[in-house]
């Protein structure tokens, strides 16, 4: 492992502009669920689009909100855990210079990454497919949680809908297209936590490496890139990232 992970040192210490995609199993040290392991995963027990597209939620958002309600729970009491906290470090370093994360719990931020680019949406804010308005959660998530309300728009009454992208939503297009365009200017693309099955963010990995980036990828299960990785690592996250960053920055 320690040989593996020199290897990734010496990428990024090379490196003049590292990317960073992350997906769920960055966050399940954190207590947070993915959503694909075969028998943990959210989609094991749930079909997403009954659940958790535009369609249901226009059909019965209170649905939508009885299956968000231990997960909403989960994303707010959970605390950034050390993968997190590393890319963090490793970021302040100068040693990477973006996330993109497929994640909506805002952990990243929390840990302290100054550039995240959120893809699938995050919590912060709600909006009313109505009548378009937007604000702030704050508050909203307690009355639901603590209360059962679910949270409405004070212009037209509607419920209001979490800011993350459900199934057939299309994902906020300059959000999109930063990522994009910061996969293609870069020379190291770490993939983390993600199983690369979700269009289009799976597909940054490979618009990096045909533009000549090298690839590394942590990750517990295989993901499609890896036969065309420079580095593939299957481990936890939470214990090497930090090995990763003290290797590259000496002992937090």
């Amino acid at each position: 492992m320690d040989a593996l992970l020199q290897r990734a040192a010496t990428l990024l210490r090379n490196s003049s502009r590292t990317v960073v995609l992350t997906g769920a199993g960055i966050s399940t040290p954190s207590g947070i669920p993915d959503f694909r392991s075969p028998t943990s995963g959210l989609w094991a027990t749930f079909d997403p689009l009954d659940v958790a597209s535009v369609w249901s939620f226009h059909e019965a958002p209170e649905r939508f909100y009885a299956w968000m309600r231990p997960l909403a729970r989960q994303i707010l009491d959970a605390r950034p855990n050390p993968a997190h906290l590393a890319l963090a470090r490793l970021e302040a370093g100068n040693l990477i210079h973006g996330i993109i994360t497929q994640n909506i719990d805002g952990l990243h931020q929390r840990a302290g990454s100054q550039h995240v680019l959120e893809v699938h949406g995050h919590l912060r804010t709600a909006s009313c497919l109505d009548c378009h308005a937007q604000r702030s959660t704050d508050g909203l998530w307690d009355a639901y949680l603590d209360r059962g309300e679910l949270p409405r728009c004070a212009n037209c009454g509607a419920v209001l809908k979490p800011d993350a992208i459900l199934f057939g939503e299309p994902l906020p297009y300059n959000t999109l297209r930063q990522s994009q365009e910061d996969a293609l200017h870069c020379d190291v693309f770490v993939v983390i936590g993600s199983s690369l099955e979700v269009e289009p963010a799976a597909d940054l990995p490979f618009l990096a490496q045909r533009r000549g980036a090298q690839v590394v990828v942590l990750n517990y299960v295989p993901t499609p890139i890896d036969p065309r990785a420079a580095l593939v690592v299957h481990a936890d996250a939470a214990i090497v990232l930090p090995r990763l960053a003290d290797m590259l920055l000496g002992p937090a």
